[in-house]
């Protein structure tokens, strides 16, 4: 019955996005195109989810931190976030419903026979990969995927049926404030045409008190919000205080007994920070 939660009358998928993404398939690996943004975007959340792992396994593998971590990239598009995982060693699902994207991120990956080896990509929606994938993953990755979804408690659920106990789940995404419209639509889409017009709605943006009150609500716990901040005119994302735009969300999923598993605890790195959790809330 667990497995059968989702019938094909509610999807996270949205037609109307799919066709978005459609017309811009092939440029996922133009660093100066349409998604150079998220390729930017890497330079932070790779860090992130990398020191996040790692401060919660305690153990290091030399040259490949995140060794046999099994990864589900959600909406994965051209493999952007999903190789360079791949390369710290982790062993990346990659899943998104348009076949395009899905062939663009072969291709790509078929140039690494090491990350040949660590990815696999498959045409699917998060729903259609529940019934066989149940507790499969010690990490999911959802990065610029929950403002697109059709339902996100949907999407949230099959998030947790997936994850195994005390997985971690990593989302970024961009908080519906009057500032996230006027920076993130009106200036980026109409003004800069830093993203493709039409990209976003303004309607399908969460803030980080709704979709924690959403994760906690499916068995999750809220570890860290982390205010994110773009330069257009730098091209470079950091780590800001304020959330009113786009933040980093990580949380992790009850253990087997339904109890959440303790807070992050640092390692022992002689008294340094990694950058990307330093000053976290």
């Amino acid at each position: 019955t667990m497995k059968r939660l989702f019938s094909a009358s509610r999807s996270s998928v949205d037609s109307k996005e799919m066709k978005k993404f459609q017309l811009l398939a092939h440029k996922w690996w133009d660093e100066e195109g349409e998604y150079s943004a998220l390729h930017s975007m890497n330079d932070i959340r790779v860090p992130f989810i990398r020191d996040t792992l790692l401060n919660r396994s305690g153990s290091y593998h030399p040259g490949n931190p995140l060794s046999g971590v099994k990864i589900l990239d959600v909406g994965c598009g051209g493999g952007l976030l999903s190789e360079p995982l791949g390369r710290l060693g982790a062993l990346v699902t990659g899943i998104d419903p348009l076949e395009d994207n899905i062939r663009t991120a072969d291709q790509h990956k078929s140039f690494d026979p090491i990350l040949a080896k660590r990815i696999q990509y498959k045409s699917s929606s998060l729903e259609e990969i529940v019934e066989e994938s149940v507790e499969t993953f010690d990490v999911i990755v959802a990065s610029e995927v929950v403002e697109h979804v059709a339902d996100l408690e949907v999407f949230i659920k099959c998030c947790s049926q997936v994850l195994k106990p005390e997985g971690s789940l990593f989302i970024t995404t961009i908080n519906k404030t009057q500032l996230s419209y006027v920076l993130g639509i009106v200036v980026a889409e109409k003004i800069m045409g830093i993203v493709p017009e039409g990209t976003h709605e303004w309607e399908k943006f969460v803030s980080p008190e709704e979709l924690e009150r959403l994760l906690e609500s499916n068995g999750f716990s809220v570890e860290t919000v982390n205010g994110m901040l773009y330069n257009p005119l730098s091209g470079s994302w950091s780590w800001v205080e304020s959330r009113s735009i786009n933040y980093a969300m990580h949380a992790v999923k009850s253990g087997a007994g339904g109890q959440p598993s303790p807070p992050d605890t640092p390692l022992e790195t002689g008294g340094e920070q990694h950058p990307a959790t330093a000053g976290t809330t």
